[in-house]
């Protein structure tokens, strides 16, 4: 179990404590947006996390609830990830934090990704968060 030591009695600071740090929020959008649940995807995906924090954050994640690890009915070998609804909860979190950035960064990084999602946030966001959820709970029902 993780020994957690909290900054301090904030809500803000206590789920950056948990989330706050570049990896754990990007395997969360991974696993919620681009399907990804094994080990192997997360380390071929072009956000390049090595191998040693991709354990680390895959491991708090777990302890924390935010995900649970399992294995494939057909293949006993590879642990598969997969989001609790604590973790499910973070969607409005990865929705408004692409909405900003696509508000404000966009001089900063004009490569920024510009296609159809975004698109589908800005004009519904309320919607997109709804149907991205359902569309994981479906898909994971299954597992």
């Amino acid at each position: 179990m993780i020994k957690t030591e909290f900054r301090c009695n904030c809500p803000i600071s206590t789920a950056l404590d948990v989330v706050g740090d570049k990896w754990s929020i990007i395997i969360i959008k991974q696993m919620l947006i681009e399907g990804k649940k094994t080990f192997k995807d997360f380390i071929e995906s072009d956000e390049a996390i090595a191998t040693n924090i991709l354990s680390s954050r895959l491991k708090m994640l777990e302890e924390f609830n935010i995900i649970t690890k399992g294995k494939l009915p057909e293949n006993k070998k590879t642990n598969i990830y997969t989001l609790t609804d604590k973790g499910l909860d973070l969607t409005p979190v990865i929705v408004e934090l692409s909405l900003w950035s696509d508000k404000h960064m966009r001089d900063f990084h004009p490569e920024l990704y510009s296609g159809d999602a975004i698109d589908v946030i800005r004009q519904d966001k309320t919607t997109y968060i709804k149907n991205t959820i359902g569309k994981y709970r479906a898909e994971h029902s299954k597992v």
